[in-house]
């Protein structure tokens, strides 16, 4: 059997508290895949399986580590992703190309501009209209500094104001300038918002969920760049080897089962003989199963059993049970559901 292994990266912080990030410990281990060590701060290592090599690190430093072959995998969001190619291209001029090829639907965030509340202004456009007569040197704090360069670069050649601030540097926060006129953003390390508000730079780039925070500052949102969740990225260089894209494969069908399993529970019922075709046309009258329900005939019984969304409102999981058992079900059982996967197809690589 081969000895090979997929290197993951394994991201420290809120993703590894077993309380936050919406608990990837326990997805993995729905999944089949029971981490020991990463919980508490590593080195990780996978109980269940030998197929997989868990690097404990910071997501913002995984899309580097996979362009250079360091991991095959990564759990990581979106947006320390695309900080990492953007870095790598337009500091470095290399063209990297990562895949994201599963959401693990958990670590939803937004990428925004934020300006100061009281500034009139309450477009990026707009803001930087009034910056670009009144100075050379336009400023922004960000813990994502290249997304930021991007986005304002982006916005000045639209402007057709690129030409007059082409020159940019990313620095540490209030280090002396490296250009006396273009953008000069500062990166930082968490509270973006209270250097805004204090008057550190004349705009800054934040990673936020609903904006509160923001606004208990006194700041405002101008713009959303993008859109960020937690996912399974992968360096493309995996789906050359055979063996490894196997593994890859695993790794991600489990994973989806454990994901698409979320929020639904399996219900089984018996009904009597003469209540099936009652029974059968209220589970087609609400699309209550898949290609049909699965059915288990008896002498005087069958034996039901259907997936349920817990959580839709059109069609509760406390009136389904009802609604059965007004129709002539009897022992209705609820079980729930730690992986539920349909077909290989689900699997896009």
């Amino acid at each position: 059997m081969s000895e090979a292994k997929l290197t993951i990266g394994m991201p420290a912080g809120s993703l590894a508290n077993p309380h936050r990030g919406g608990n990837l410990v326990t997805l993995l281990d729905n999944a089949g895949f029971k981490t020991k060590g990463y919980e508490s701060g590593g080195p990780t290592h996978f109980q269940t399986v030998n197929f997989m090599y868990g690097w404990d690190g910071r997501p913002q430093e995984f899309g580097s580590q996979m362009q250079l072959g360091e991991l095959d995998v990564s759990i990581a969001g979106d947006d320390w992703i695309k900080e990492r190619l953007t870095e790598l291209k337009i500091e470095y001029g290399i063209d990297a190309e990562l895949l994201k090829v599963l959401s693990l639907k958990r670590g939803g965030v937004r990428i925004v501009g934020i300006a100061d509340a009281d500034d009139p202004a309450d477009t990026t456009e707009e803001i930087l209209k009034r910056l670009t007569s009144e100075k050379k040197l336009i400023t922004v704090v960000s813990e994502m500094p290249y997304i930021a360069v991007d986005w304002l670069r982006t916005k000045l050649e639209a402007m057709g104001k690129l030409s007059e601030f082409n020159s940019w540097s990313v620095q540490k926060y209030k280090t002396p300038p490296k250009n006396d006129s273009g953008i000069v953003v500062y990166e930082t390390w968490g509270k973006t918002e209270a250097k805004v508000k204090n008057g550190g730079a004349d705009l800054g780039l934040e990673i936020t969920q609903s904006g509160s925070a923001l606004r208990n500052y006194g700041l405002k949102i101008i713009e959303e760049i993008m859109k960020s969740e937690t996912g399974i990225w992968i360096n493309p260089a995996v789906k050359k080897d055979p063996v490894k894209l196997d593994l890859l494969r695993m790794l991600l069908l489990n994973l989806h089962g454990t994901i698409n399993a979320e929020d639904r529970v399996m219900l089984l019922f018996n009904v009597p003989a003469e209540k099936k075709e009652r029974i059968e046309s209220y589970l087609a009258e609400y699309n209550l199963y898949a290609d049909e329900p699965t059915i288990n005939p008896g002498e005087s019984f069958a034996q039901y059993s259907i997936q349920v969304e817990t959580v839709n409102p059109d069609i509760p999981l406390a009136k389904i049970r009802y609604e059965l058992i007004k129709h002539g079900a009897r022992s209705v059982d609820t079980v729930p559901l730690l992986s539920s996967i349909s077909d290989i197809g689900v699997l896009n690589v």
